[in-house]
């Protein structure tokens, strides 16, 4: 398995997409990585390298700051656009990258291509649920308009990604929406619903924002534009809990000393909530493995992003989608 690694996209690139590319070649020795950029700056991180990682040097970098379109077609030598060649020429099985994720969307659709019968191609990320399974999220801003036909394709392709990545025998599949009630919702809900029911998917309903937390559903279905809003919220008062705890623990002695009985909770529930444990998110119905890693993943979350990848090509995920949308020509 041949994995592609844009190794200058990242708040903390290139150290941190090494670390994590070295911790991954050793624990896994099926895998061949290939670390795209510059090579005077990869290399003297690369001294003891195993035999399963190489270079492959692309001079550009597209930055974080760059307009996503204008940047892929004009920096044709970046990283992350060379690791989508490699991926589209068949000289890797996936790429990872944790750059601009605009230009991430951009290289998939226009260097990699779409998978055939696909409308649209999702990010699908995977939310920490209180029950430890987690959901998976699709799309949470690959598009920000939709159509009822492109949620009826992010439903399979979300269900086949928990089975075949997960092992989830029979993922439950929920819409996001403002009430649990079939007749809820917007136009695009209200139509999208139907194609749902319809669909060889375990189908449970709408799903309120409120019930995500709690493991209402493995898989959850929305336009770009409500999912990202969903996704920045939710992040958004994670770090405000946690500040707000810190302060409330650092306000007397009493609670202090409180504050040291519960820290290992506290921390064991934070990793719950931390992305690094989940490493990166796929965009899935592109004609190859594309994951976006958090811009500012860390060793230990490239190394869990190269597992995702490297688990995804094991199951086959791309033909299994590929199989099941043609099949039953969801969205056609």
């Amino acid at each position: 398995m041949r994995i592609a690694i844009d190794a200058m996209g990242g708040d903390h690139a290139p150290k941190s997409t090494v670390e994590g590319a070295l911790a991954a070649a050793k624990e896994w020795s099926d895998i061949e990585l290939i670390l795209v950029g510059r090579k005077e700056e990869l290399e003297p991180l690369l001294k003891e390298a195993p035999a399963n990682i190489t270079l492959h040097h692309a001079e550009e970098v597209i930055e974080a700051e760059d307009e996503p379109t204008r940047a892929v077609k004009r920096k044709k030598d970046a990283s992350m656009v060379v690791a989508g060649r490699l991926v589209h020429d068949g000289l890797a099985d996936a790429m990872i990258s944790a750059g601009n994720t605009g230009a991430l969307m951009t290289t998939g659709l226009f260097v990699v291509g779409r998978m055939e019968g696909i409308k649209r191609p999702a990010l699908a990320p995977m939310i920490p649920t209180l029950d430890g399974r987690g959901v998976l999220a699709l799309d949470l801003g690959a598009n920000m308009d939709s159509k009822p036909e492109y949620l009826a394709q992010f439903a399979v392709m979300g269900s086949i990604y928990r089975r075949k990545v997960h092992g989830l025998e029979n993922p439950r599949v929920g819409l996001l929406n403002v009430g649990t009630e079939p007749g809820k919702g917007n136009e695009l809900t209200k139509a999208a619903y139907p194609l749902l029911e319809g669909l060889p998917i375990n189908f449970v309903g709408n799903v309120e924002a409120r019930d995500v937390l709690t493991g209402a559903c493995d898989v959850l279905v929305c336009d770009g534009f409500a999912g990202n809003i969903l996704l920045k919220s939710l992040e958004g008062t994670a770090g405000a809990l946690f500040s707000l705890l810190k302060q409330e623990f650092t306000k007397s002695l009493k609670n202090k000393l409180a504050a040291a009985v519960l820290m290992p909770s506290m921390r064991g529930l934070k990793q719950m909530m931390d992305y690094k444990a989940h490493g990166a998110a796929p965009l899935l119905g592109l004609g190859g493995l594309v994951l976006k890693a958090h811009g500012s993943s860390d060793g230990e979350a490239f190394m869990n992003a190269v597992r995702q990848a490297r688990e995804a090509v094991k199951a086959k995920l791309n033909d299994s989608i590929a199989e099941e949308i043609s099949r039953e020509q969801v969205g056609q």
